[in-house]
């Protein structure tokens, strides 16, 4: 068994943001050679996540929707007494996740039809970290 691990660096312009990584993701993919396995995707931070699905802009909208009304930035988080204001970042990362794993099969991600990974942030503007880590043969 052999492992690849690589990392990316996020500094989004947006406090909330949908980033698509695949192609990035792919990229680790083939230079860690592996062709059966599975990509573990995972956000190093958590007010980010990572989530599979469609590369539909109206979906991706429909999404930050959701998650806002879920969970909606709100100054009396308890959270805010640490005198931090990103409540609703943390609650946001436990609705998306903060990682996925895919499955490699013969040197290709094996996704269903239009699965695409996203970084989600949800506190931008600052630097993030996400965690590649491709395992198999």
């Amino acid at each position: 068994m052999k492992s690849y691990t690589d990392y990316m660096w996020f500094n989004t312009k947006n406090k909330v943001e949908f980033i698509n990584i695949t192609g990035e993701v792919e990229t680790c993919l083939k230079k860690s050679l592996i062709k059966e396995g599975f990509a573990l995707v995972s956000a190093m931070h958590i007010t980010a996540g990572v989530f599979v699905n469609d590369a539909e802009s109206g979906l991706l909208e429909d999404i930050k929707e959701w998650a806002e009304k879920v969970a909606p930035f709100n100054i009396n988080y308890r959270h805010h007494r640490t005198g931090e204001t990103n409540g609703d970042a943390h609650l946001k990362n436990l609705l998306i996740g903060h990682e996925v794993i895919v499955p490699v099969t013969k040197g290709e991600f094996d996704f269903g039809p239009w699965q695409q990974i996203y970084y989600a942030e949800f506190d931008g503007q600052r630097r993030k970290r996400l965690i590649v880590k491709i395992i198999g043969e």
